[in-house]
């Protein structure tokens, strides 16, 4: 399979052709949801944390004696239902959500989400996102101009998880020159990953000749292991 390939100013600039074994695995449910939703849990943090009645401060002695006050029997401020006592059931950070990810599953669902991608239209291959230097209104200028390409007019209006840009070779100078525009991300090809993809609208691959090569080495180490 072909596609095309454009430049900064929207243009088309050639084609490029795409490997079935990348681009063209069909839609697999169970894998999606295993692999998204363990990567989801890997990168949970464990912030939110209770203490229960052993942790909390006070109840060294009964509130009051066990009888003739005319009050529900206690034996602690620190039960759960004082205020200011223990907390049943409530979240600890020394719970471990992590996965683990089989190298296989990982690389063939990502394989899933650019076949997905790319047949409903939203992977954009640009030869060249080059930046001598930072430029925030160049990085948008681009945006706007690859936004005239067909089907990916949304590109420059949407306010939120627009599009991942993808390059074979990340400069520090086009990371900086997008970094201020809150609806895209920057990445590199190598570190491409299921969530990543299906987490913004539109996938744009800088220098998709080497880009796709990159990808392809996943296909081999796939297959060797």
């Amino acid at each position: 399979m072909n596609a095309d390939i454009y430049t900064m100013q929207g243009k088309k600039a050639g084609s490029v052709e795409l490997p079935e074994s990348i681009f063209g695995v069909a839609w697999n449910d169970s894998l999606m949801h295993q692999v998204v939703t363990s990567m989801q849990d890997n990168a949970r943090p464990h912030v939110a944390h209770v203490k229960t009645r052993g942790e909390v401060r006070g109840g060294g002695r009964k509130p009051w004696r066990q009888k003739g006050t005319g009050r529900a029997r206690h034996g602690s401020i620190r039960s759960p239902i004082w205020k200011g006592g223990g907390v049943t059931h409530g979240p600890r950070n020394e719970k471990v959500y992590a996965r683990a990810i089989p190298k296989k599953m990982r690389a063939k669902a990502l394989f899933v989400a650019l076949s997905r991608k790319l047949k409903d239209g939203k992977i954009l291959f640009v030869d060249s996102l080059g930046f001598d230097a930072p430029k925030t209104a160049v990085a948008k200028k681009a945006l706007g101009t690859l936004a005239t390409v067909s089907g990916f007019e949304k590109l420059a209006g949407k306010r939120r998880n627009a599009a991942l840009i993808a390059f074979a070779d990340l400069s520090d100078a086009a990371q900086k020159s997008f970094r201020n525009i809150g609806s895209v991300e920057c990445a590199s090809v190598r570190n491409l990953n299921p969530l990543s993809v299906l987490k913004y609208e539109y996938l744009i691959i800088e220098n998709p000749e080497a880009s796709v090569a990159i990808i392809g080495n996943r296909v081999a180490k796939k297959t060797k292991n």
